[in-house]
């Protein structure tokens, strides 16, 4: 499904990988593989971002509150804008735990897309703290929750900061339309460290071709901008 572009945000995913292509290690553990320009790169596509979103494996591997630093937040707030943006969770199964740090910030609203299948005890304890979108599918309809972020909640770009299943899958679908890809001076190697598009085996339903829009380097590291091309026409 090809998203148009009155009714879905425009969909930026930032993620850094090493010189031979690897996100993180096979443990699937939080790797701090880069410098200090590139959190702080994060953070600045953060803040210029309505929204960011999530995937509940990264948000559970990482345990990050999705805040800003204070001087990006100031900046939000003189250009009218909220201080942090609205953080966006999404999970098929729905198990996510209470009490992960995100939920013991009041930074922003919470926002989560999931199915029915979240257990009740779960749906009880989250409701207090974050608001609840569950769908009757085994799976989150990926379109479908970004024309909701886009009509509900005014949503106009979306960053999106992984995991690399949630990138592929939206990347599958046609709904990313810019990435940030920072390059690290390092190599892991390894068949089960996934790379930007995760662990598949599989090709993508289709090539899909990025055209280079900035390129800078600080360091050893390289800063990439990637349009990408959608494979339809919008409507």
């Amino acid at each position: 499904m090809t998203k148009s572009k009155h009714q879905c945000p425009f969909v930026v995913a930032t993620f850094a990988m090493t010189a031979d292509g690897k996100v993180t290690t096979r443990e699937l553990a939080p790797v701090d593989f880069t410098s200090r320009e590139d959190k702080l790169h994060l953070f600045r596509q953060r803040a210029l971002a309505d929204a960011v979103l999530i995937g509940h494996t990264s948000l559970k591997r990482d345990n990050v509150r999705l805040g800003l630093p204070a001087e990006l937040q100031e900046a939000r707030i003189k250009r009218g804008r909220s201080r942090c943006p609205l953080r966006v969770i999404i999970s098929n199964k729905g198990r996510i735990d209470d009490r992960l740090k995100i939920f013991q910030s009041d930074i922003s609203p919470i926002i989560i897309f999931s199915t029915k299948r979240m257990p009740q005890k779960t749906q009880n304890a989250l409701s207090k703290k974050a608001i609840l979108h569950l769908s009757d599918s085994r799976h989150v309809d990926l379109a479908a929750m970004l024309e909701t972020l886009r009509s509900e909640y005014k949503v106009c770009r979306l960053a999106c900061e992984g995991g690399p299943t949630l990138f592929r899958a939206l990347l599958e679908r046609d709904l990313i339309d810019q990435l940030n890809l920072t390059i690290a001076p390092y190599m892991f190697g390894g068949a089960k460290a996934p790379t930007l598009t995760g662990l598949s085996k599989e090709f993508l339903p289709a090539s899909v071709h990025c055209s280079l829009t900035d390129m800078r380097t600080v360091g050893d590291e390289c800063f990439l901008t990637y349009r990408i091309k959608h494979q339809r026409p919008r409507s």
